[in-house]
């Protein structure tokens, strides 16, 4: 097995690819328009461009990280690292919208390999007591990268065109499997047995529950997507069931759910997916719309905000290993949806631009105490030989929140556009004409609707801040299997 003297540098080279994954997540939403017109498709063809991305990540999930226990989550990595990149080669060359949507497919599935290892090495090369600050480090590269999306995608879209946004990945690509490669440990494996009806029945539930949930606003909510949800959720409950009566090696481990923080854990972090999905909603449409910003200018006012969780998350994290559990995570949703209400006050068509700034810097810290924290407090007493499947779980979480929180929005968005400009939306709810060019006449209504819109994530906020106050005081930690480094650190203080 690889010795690794210093866990810090496997932990960069796999946030090198893993930054990718979400800032894939974001970057795609400025390009639409551009897409629309360069492949001439039309709008609920580029919205399949995000879709097809999000439903095959976010519906293997539980499968994939169990693929990490079993074959290794340095190999697994790798080989999501190869098939995200190369279909990010494909993206950049599609010549059809349909091309894109396809290679988009392949793109997300390569996300979902990747995505539960990151976690699962931290996980076994960081001692349980040390992780805060390399938990820190992670949700920090979340939180940053899908705040960084809109602001490359606009700098890239407007100077080499949209194809730039996916072709970028290649060379990075390829850097971060070469650090990969030669920094990450490999790691011992469990020789697991794949569960194969638990896989069948999490992904199909999983893929109804989120296809419906996305295309529900576009097809006002009909009762052929109410019946998709009620299909998925039963799939889900089948599944669940099938887990519960395994007596050999299910796929879901639902004794992992036992630990009564890594439960809460999953809770708060579905809760803080649907926050920072829904709260870019309102504000990108409001100063693009009513303040006629561009995409990049609009980015760029948030700027603080991916800055404040860059740097604040490891220094956080690593404070957060002293502290109790629900210190850091609870004020941080605290905070995070205080600054939501300041944004929803700011969305008047006379506010102070650079006060979005100045909340964006707190909500940056606010950031900074959630991701990190959380993530350590989930995995602190994940056994080692089921750090995959306990990934797994939870990052399937983050991305269900994601999508809940994307179609609640829209959906909340369609009905006080309704109220407050009634007669003037479309199918769906979508204003007609360009949603950054609002007539000056509506703007005020426009901006009250948006207003009321903003407010939805403090409600997912305050969810997450009621679950990190029920968080329970690590307790002692009790002398475990020494990792590759505790081992050699140790023998280093005692020469």
């Amino acid at each position: 097995m690889t010795v690794q003297r210093n866990p810090w540098p496997a932990l960069g080279a796999l946030l090198v690819g893993f930054s990718l994954i979400s800032l894939d997540m974001s970057v795609v939403a400025v390009a639409n328009p551009a897409i629309m017109e360069g492949l001439k498709a039309g709008v609920s063809e580029v919205i399949w461009v995000t879709s097809a991305y999000l439903l095959t990540y976010a519906a293997p999930l539980l499968f994939t990280g169990r693929l990490g226990d079993r074959f290794g989550p340095k190999n697994v990595y790798l080989v999501g690292l190869v098939v995200f990149t190369l279909a990010s080669l494909w993206c950049g060359v599609a010549g059809s919208i349909d091309t894109l949507i396809a290679a988009r497919a392949v793109q997300g599935f390569g996300a979902a390999l990747m995505t539960p290892q990151t976690m699962a090495v931290v996980t076994k090369i960081f001692p349980a007591d040390k992780r805060g600050a390399a938990m820190g480090a992670w949700g920090g590269s979340v939180g940053v990268s899908l705040l960084l999306g809109p602001v490359v995608g606009g700098l890239l879209v407007d100077s080499v065109g949209w194809e730039w946004i996916f072709l970028i990945n290649v060379p990075i690509g390829v850097v971060a499997f070469v650090l990969a490669w030669r920094m990450v440990p490999t790691l011992g494996t469990e020789n697991h047995k794949f569960d194969v009806v638990g896989i069948v029945l999490s992904c199909g539930g999983m893929f109804l529950l989120v296809y419906a949930l996305q295309e529900g606003n576009d097809e006002d909510w009909s009762g052929t997507i109410w019946l998709m949800i009620a299909g998925g959720l039963a799939v889900l409950a089948l599944f669940v069931v099938t887990q519960a009566l395994n007596k050999g090696e299910p796929l879901l481990l639902l004794s992992l759910f036992k630990d009564r923080n890594f439960s809460l854990a999953n809770v708060g972090i579905a809760a803080m997916g649907a926050a920072v999905t829904a709260m870019t909603v309102p504000s990108y449409f409001f100063l693009q719309g009513v303040r006629g910003l561009s995409s990049m200018e609009s980015a760029l006012l948030f700027a603080p905000l991916a800055i404040l969780t860059g740097v604040c998350a490891p220094f956080i994290g690593k404070l957060s290993d002293k502290t109790h559990p629900r210190t850091f995570t609870t004020i941080g949703f605290v905070l995070f949806a205080v600054t939501i209400v300041g944004y929803s006050q700011l969305m008047k068509p006379d506010s102070q631009l650079w006060m979005f700034s100045v909340t964006a810097a707190f909500t940056g810290v606010a950031n900074a105490m959630v991701w990190g924290p959380l993530g350590a407090i989930a995995t602190r007493n994940l056994p080692v030989q089921q750090s995959g499947a306990g990934s797994g779980v939870y990052n399937t979480n983050r991305q269900m929140g994601a999508v809940l929180g994307s179609a609640a929005v829209g959906a909340l968005f369609a009905d006080r556009i309704e109220a407050h400009l009634p007669g003037i939306s479309g199918k769906g709810g979508k204003f007609e004409g360009s949603t950054t060019a609002i007539p000056s006449a509506f703007h005020e209504p426009y901006s009250k609707a948006l207003s009321e819109t903003g407010l939805l994530p403090a409600a997912f906020l305050l969810v997450g801040a009621v679950v990190c106050a029920m968080f329970l005081r690590f307790p002692p930690q009790e002398p475990q299997p020494e990792t590759e480094n505790t081992v050699l650190q140790k023998a280093e203080d005692a020469g």
